[in-house]
């Protein structure tokens, strides 16, 4: 699964996280010059697992770099391994919890994708489930953003939404959506359940047969002139009460 392409991650904490996580890398690219602090590490544990470093003069690093803070490392790895539906419900399965999903309907913002990924990971979320077209994928940003927590969460990327939420619907799992023009406020609603949280895209927020497919919808209260908040900031005010309830 996942795009036919190599990806890279940049920066030090992010290559680190990465080497943690034992997932493939095909080669580590390194600045000339640079072996001093965290870098020495990150060598240390590619030789150990025998992974290519090759070092290269940084304006070739910066040429070859995705993003603007590469702090002299780069890792080239195989593309994102993406996870099927199923494991997801195996994952909460296997850790005797009750299924917490979060399904991004349209998160086009690869920074916004790697926030949401962030907070899902420290939430506890199960899995994360982002649609094939018309949304961001993991990619080196993606991974940097979220703080290598990509490797730590399964993520699957669907066909269709509103089929993957039917699947879910019948593994006993409830759909709450976030939108503006509910009246249950998310303090208000009931999250002791089999749970998949959709939240909607930046500017448009959940598509028409998205929303008509929840079970139940929430909103946040806005107090402000500014009437929507970044979906990022959305998602992790909502994941956060169901960990408060589920936690009490």
């Amino acid at each position: 699964m996942g795009q036919e392409y190599q990806d890279q991650v940049e920066g030090r904490n992010s290559v680190l996280e990465l080497l943690e996580s034992e997932r493939d890398i095909n080669k580590i690219l390194i600045a000339k010059g640079e072996k001093h602090g965290s870098i020495h590490k990150i060598i240390a544990m590619a030789k150990e697992r025998k992974i290519l470093i090759t070092e290269l003069e940084r304006n070739k690093l910066n040429q070859i770099a995705q993003t603007q803070n590469h702090q002299g490392v780069i890792a080239i790895v195989p593309p994102f391994n993406y996870c099927e539906v199923e494991e997801i419900i195996e994952n909460a399965s296997k850790k005797h919890e009750m299924p917490f999903i979060l399904i991004l309907d349209g998160i086009e913002d690869p920074h916004n994708l790697g926030s949401i990924i962030r907070t899902a990971e420290t939430a506890g979320v199960h899995g994360i489930i982002i649609p094939k077209r018309r949304a961001a994928s993991v990619n080196s940003t993606v991974s940097k953003v979220s703080a290598g927590a990509v490797e730590h969460i399964k993520i699957a990327r669907v066909n269709n939404v509103n089929e993957t939420m039917h699947f879910l619907k019948e593994q006993g799992v409830w759909i709450c959506g976030t939108d503006m023009d509910t009246k249950t406020i998310y303090t208000k609603q009931d999250y002791k359940m089999p749970l998949a949280l959709v939240i909607g895209s930046e500017g448009f927020g959940m598509a028409r047969l998205v929303k008509e497919n929840c079970d139940f919808l929430v909103k946040i209260p806005m107090k402000g002139k500014i009437t929507s908040l970044n979906a990022s900031v959305s998602a992790g005010i909502v994941m956060y009460e169901v960990v408060r309830q589920r936690n009490k």
